[in-house]
């Protein structure tokens, strides 16, 4: 799976994907059908155009083979049912196939907010959100998100072919959402973009640290969102928080791909652009009196990249904002980075009281993040010993390999201080 951005045509498909299925979807009615015919004829284009050069329309040369394609498909079924006798109408056949009329408002109209609202539907599970949102409207192949998410292309391709079936089940009309529902919904919306940069970010499993892949079309997902609602703050919070943690990326690992943490990078290799696009982005949002989840972090995340040097991190004003946070959320990955910040201003003894609390509530029972920090914190308090032990707990249950290698390396680290 390549970048979003690897390959002019591979680009411009992408770009035109959502609005073809927009198009088709109007057209056809099936979701189903439609999408895979998109799919067909973006493939078509993928291996033509680079021979033949690209149409002057490329969009609506996309919409007219797919909806040949979907004929073609309407044809053979009906022509089956036909044979079988199944279908008794008093109407000809051919009648029936005759395709309302396309016009010009057809051609140039975006229905790719309708599209990515389908895509996020309540209806479905979080992985099969994702996995239709990056086909339906990133235009990415089954088989480019099987290998960005580790997973067989049969699985994901079942995966999506349940989503589809769901979408077809809860009956979901396909248009634009009204003022209230985009009110109701667009939370699910981010969040599954969240999701996908996440993944991106820091791959949760396998032998990277990053997936650029994922990110990047998180980024541009989110940016193309942002168009559409551009008077959001929280769709413009989000497209910050992207640009200002991948603007590290650079910085993250090393030579080797080994995991490099946010206090040992090479600030000098941070994207200046994207640091700047980011900036500008929270500030307005934040000017207009907004406050939500993305903004907030966004803000965090401007923090950390303006400090020069890691000793410049202004922790005061992290803390600050993540109570802010923490009032908007009970996430306990929030409550974690408060105790870090915490740790930061007040000392890793206290720190280590709230991770603590943390620990006795349980809501981070299984992850290696809380070991992690606990590690971290315990290390600075002056207790090698037993921050080795919880960085090896921390290494024994995250599935990155990148992360434990770097866990095991700090407690072999510490343990060569000791003498051990």
């Amino acid at each position: 799976m390549k970048s979003p951005a690897s390959h002019p045509i591979e680009s411009l498909l992408r770009e035109h994907a959502p609005r073809v299925l927009g198009a088709i979807l109007r057209r056809f009615r099936d979701f189903g059908a439609s999408e895979d015919a998109v799919q067909e004829a973006l493939l078509a284009a993928a291996m033509q155009w680079p021979v033949g050069g690209v149409p002057e329309n490329p969009r609506a040369w996309l919409i007219q083979v797919a909806s040949r394609r979907i004929t073609d498909q309407v044809r053979a079924e009906a022509a089956r049912r036909h044979r079988e006798e199944l279908v008794v109408s008093m109407v000809p056949p051919e009648l029936q196939l005759v395709l309302p009329v396309m016009g010009d408002e057809s051609m140039g109209r975006d229905d790719t907010l309708a599209l990515l609202f389908m895509c996020c539907h309540p209806a479905l599970t979080t992985s099969s959100a994702i996995a239709l949102t990056l086909r339906a409207v990133g235009g990415l192949t089954t088989a480019e998100i099987a290998r960005a998410f580790l997973v067989p292309e049969a699985t994901m391709a079942q995966r999506i072919s349940r989503a589809k079936q769901s979408i077809h089940a809860s009956g979901v009309p396909f248009q634009k959402p009204t003022p209230e529902e985009t009110a109701a919904r667009l939370g699910a919306v981010l969040h599954v973009l969240y999701l996908i940069f996440n993944e991106g970010y820091t791959a949760t499993s396998g032998p990277q640290v990053l997936r650029t892949d994922l990110s990047g079309e998180a980024i541009r997902l989110t940016r193309m969102l942002h168009t559409l609602l551009p008077e959001d703050g929280e769709v413009a919070g989000l497209l910050a928080l992207m640009l200002l943690t991948d603007a590290r990326r650079a910085a993250r690992t090393g030579p080797l791909g080994e995991l490099i943490p946010l206090d040992a990078q090479e600030r000098g290799r941070w994207d200046a652009a994207m640091i700047a696009e980011g900036v500008a982005l929270i500030s307005a949002t934040l000017s207009k009196g907004s406050l939500g989840l993305y903004q907030v972090q966004a803000a965090i995340a401007a923090v950390h990249d303006e400090a020069v040097r890691a000793e410049d991190t202004d922790w005061p004003q992290i803390l600050a904002l993540y109570g802010v946070l923490m009032g908007l959320t009970d996430n306990p990955m929030v409550a974690l980075n408060h105790a870090i910040a915490t740790a930061m201003v007040h000392g890793p003894r206290t720190g280590l009281t709230l991770l603590d609390v943390l620990h006795q509530s349980g809501r981070l029972d299984g992850s290696h993040r809380l070991d992690a920090v606990r590690a971290h914190l315990l290390e600075r308090a002056g207790e090698p010993a037993k921050a080795v032990v919880h960085y090896r707990k921390a290494a024994e249950r995250t599935t990155s390999q990148p992360e434990r290698d770097y866990l095991l390396l700090q407690a072999a680290r510490l343990s060569e201080g000791m003498g051990a």
